[in-house]
């Protein structure tokens, strides 16, 4: 679901990222609102769990990829506005050192996972969980929320793919940016994400809180912290497993080579060129790109990235701790 860089024409990339800073202005008012201090590095580790759980990044039947985001499952533990904020700093630490997301981009990959998914999932999960009361329902509730809004999330990122060659061509007619239309791009990515990755979203929450709930249940409880030990045991099982991501082959619409797309066939149609806005657009080379390191192999280069993407989380929302005082105790 991450956006590349150049998918999106500059003006949108923009736009998206002046929509987002009202959003992170409030998160960053709410969060110091509404989490105590003590809980600000176990918001770090949840904000890992987004991470590591975006790096099982497998290419989907039609040209997208998916993945579990872990937005709702956040908004569950700590409410939504600490959860945008969770997820914009995994999107940030994925774009700026792994090359996973657009740095252009990433206001609206920050508006589809960061602000759609969380909101939408914790509005579904609150209205069902009036009525399912009980420790399962909550799981059904946390379930449901993930599933609307990770399609909620899918269907944003399709639209802003789908609206790129209607708006931006070259005089020949060719997009300049993403080059599939709305009625491509939308069944493309809704496919996927109302079935495998709808699923991976649910059995990834649902999962992760039943295990808090079973092993870290003052979690749940806004003026409790605990230790949160059971949550880096958590994150470290997740950074071991990380290489599964490596099992997928290929890549989707060109995700890390846009000449790609010359060659790839789309309803019977072979696109035949590269968007010039893609081939000559902004470039950015980061530290370890596609979650690799130099020498190493892939797996332990994913691992490693994995330990460094988590380490670099936990760090920051320990120092936003500091900044983030003075806090009064409430429920969003």
């Amino acid at each position: 679901m991450h956006i590349p860089e150049n998918y999106l024409s500059p003006s949108t990339c923009a736009v998206m990222g002046a929509a987002m800073l009202p959003v992170w202005y409030m998160a960053v008012a709410k969060v110091r609102k509404q989490v105590p201090a003590e809980k600000m590095p176990l918001l770090g580790i949840a904000a890992a769990f987004s991470f590591l759980g975006m790096m099982f990044n497998i290419p989907l039947p039609g040209g997208t990829t998916g993945h579990a985001v872990g937005g709702t499952l956040i908004a569950i533990l700590f409410g939504p506005w600490a959860a945008c904020l969770a997820v914009s700093v995994a999107l940030f630490i994925q774009a700026l050192f792994f090359g996973d997301g657009g740095i252009l981009a990433f206001g609206a990959n920050c508006f589809n996972m960061a602000f759609v998914l969380p909101f939408a999932g914790y509005a579904v999960y609150r209205l069902l969980r009036q009525k399912l009361t009980s420790a399962r329902g909550n799981l059904i509730a946390a379930g449901a929320g993930a599933y609307v809004g990770i399609n909620l999330a899918a269907l944003c990122a399709a639209i802003e793919f789908g609206v790129q060659p209607l708006l931006f061509t070259d005089a020949a007619g060719h997009a300049l940016y993403c080059p599939y239309p709305l009625w491509i791009s939308v069944p493309a990515m809704m496919a996927g994400h109302l079935t495998l990755f709808g699923l991976a979203e649910i059995i990834f929450t649902s999962g992760v809180l039943a295990y808090v709930q079973r092993t870290s249940p003052e979690l749940l409880r806004a003026d409790r912290a605990g230790s949160g030990k059971s949550l880096y045991a958590l994150a470290a099982a997740l950074i071991v497993c990380t290489p599964l991501g490596l099992l997928a082959a290929g890549t989707a619409w060109g995700e890390w080579d846009p000449e790609e797309l010359a060659g790839q066939d789309f309803l019977g149609q072979v696109l035949g060129y590269t968007p010039a806005g893609m081939e000559n657009g902004f470039s950015y080379e980061a530290l370890f790109p596609d979650y690799s390191v130099t020498a190493l192999p892939d797996a332990f280069g994913y691992i490693l990235s994995a330990v460094i993407g988590t380490a670099l989380l936990v760090i920051i929302f320990k120092v936003l701790a500091s900044f983030l005082a003075p806090r009064v105790q409430e429920q969003a």
